[in-house]
């Protein structure tokens, strides 16, 4: 029989199912994706540092966990909270069920929740702190969430960054490829897959890292990753890529796009329930097309503090908030959300063509 356990949040509501994974206490920012699949990519997202994941889907693990779907190496997410966990997957790829993944890296979950109902709590409330416990009471839980520090106040972008500088793809460069430092503030694995794959040599490295350390490695383009947590408390990131700007084609995406408007002086701030998953519509204003997004962010760029040189290039259709930026002079641009996909549609792949285009053009 699979042990109790409730997931609390820090309004006092709680839920009851069942544990899986490793039996341990987690306490994070409860958030809900609202993609179909991809809950392999999701486990492994360096964004959701620090966050409790309750997917919308109410089936998981149908698959499995397979060598390929990874997007860092490891789990990052302090818990999962799902409505059916399934311990016979099927598919040829499968190697492994997501419990006895979630127990290897002793990562909590819970399963026979309500997930529908967890949703809309944070939907009209707004996300908030909580808690999975298979050995505390409710009000023990909440009283101990009450005493931990806030979500918003902590850098979780040290804590996923890269420690060292490193090429993908075992370092086989091509000397005649171009060359992208990608400055990893949480960065997933299929951006470097995609560079890689489109003939970019691709260094990855660490947040801590100087603009004249970044400039020393002879890039042709730099890209700004995304990564976890409140831009604001990102300083030393911000410095770096105001050191950047002007020397080299630069592309952001999601927490890249926030360092971008915050080094020439724009502002951010928090979103009630955030942007998370595979199906949000988002229109370009240059071709007037709209195009469906993954995406995973708990803040935004404030478009009335934008300065003059950076124009909104997308725009989300289900918010209005800004989902991309571009510079009316220097070949920079960035999107709030996740051209890389993974999980989620290939829709955007066009806009690593035109980074490209910007470093062959500057070259």
């Amino acid at each position: 029989m699979a042990k109790r356990a409730i997931l609390v949040l820090e309004d006092g509501s709680f839920y009851e199912g069942y544990s899986f994974g490793a039996e341990i206490d987690a306490a994070g920012e409860v958030v809900f994706n609202t993609s179909m699949a991809g809950y392999q990519e999701i486990l492994t997202d360096p964004s959701y540092a620090g966050q409790i994941v309750v997917p919308t889907y109410p089936l998981i693990g149908n698959y499995g966990i397979n060598d390929d779907d990874f997007e860092s190496n490891r789990v990052q997410v302090r818990g999962f909270v799902v409505k059916e966990e399934c311990a016979v997957p099927s598919h040829f790829l499968s190697n492994k069920t997501i419990h006895d993944y979630l127990k290897e890296n002793h990562t909590p979950g819970i399963y026979g929740v309500d997930t529908r109902a967890v949703t809309r709590k944070l939907r009209s409330a707004g996300v908030m702190m909580g808690m999975l416990t298979t050995g505390k009471t409710p009000s023990q839980a909440l009283e101990e969430l009450h005493s931990m520090p806030n979500y918003g106040t902590y850098d979780f972008v040290r804590e996923v960054s890269t420690k060292e500088p490193y090429t993908w793809n075992n370092g086989q460069l091509n000397p005649d490829a171009l060359k992208v430092v990608a400055y990893d503030c949480g960065l997933k694995y299929n951006i470097l897959r995609i560079l890689h794959k489109m003939g970019c040599n691709v260094t990855a490295v660490p947040c801590t890292y100087s603009a004249e350390g970044i400039l020393a490695l002879k890039p042709d383009g730099i890209l700004l990753s995304p990564g976890p947590g409140d831009p604001e408390l990102l300083d030393y990131a911000v410095n770096t890529v105001n050191g950047l700007i002007g020397k080299k084609p630069i592309m952001g995406i999601c927490l890249g796009q926030q360092l971008i408007a915050r080094a020439l002086g724009g502002k951010t701030f928090k979103l009630k329930f955030g942007h998370r998953g595979a199906n949000h519509p988002v229109r370009e204003f240059a071709t007037g097309r709209v195009h469906i997004t993954a995406q995973n962010h708990g803040y935004a760029v404030d478009p009335d503090t934008l300065p003059k040189e950076l124009e909104v290039s997308h725009i989300n259709l289900n918010d209005g908030t800004v989902e991309g930026i571009v510079h009316k002079e220097l070949p920079i641009f960035a999107i709030q959300y996740h051209s890389e996909a993974s999980p989620g549609p290939l829709d955007n792949m066009y806009l690593f063509e035109r980074f490209i285009e910007m470093m062959r053009a500057a070259k």
